[in-house]
């Protein structure tokens, strides 16, 4: 499948887009070689190539979900303005 400069200039309408003849050329081309390329990758043979989960293949040592850090929190609101609680408060900027 290719795309021609007919098509190409309707695209380009659609996504109100302005290119010149040169940059028209240099798109069709562009466009040319990736439907190319797509066709060539859908040529290829992969009925024995087992699907993989994620492409490196490793495995991801899992740890305990536990807390290992302390909360900061009251310093943090110390720190601040205004607070109210657990919330900062700060100005209201929208009417």
């Amino acid at each position: 499948m290719s795309i021609n400069r007919k098509e190409l200039t309707e695209i380009t309408n659609l996504a109100k887009l302005d290119l010149n003849t040169q940059q028209t050329e240099e798109v069709c081309q562009s466009l040319n070689q990736i439907t190319a390329l797509v066709e060539r990758i859908k040529k290829a043979d992969t009925a024995q190539v087992e699907p993989m989960f994620h492409p490196c293949d490793f495995w991801m040592p899992l740890r305990l979900d536990e807390v290992t850090e302390d909360s900061h929190k009251a310093q943090l609101l110390a720190l601040a303005a205004h607070a109210d609680g657990d919330f900062y408060l700060v100005p209201k900027v929208i009417e």
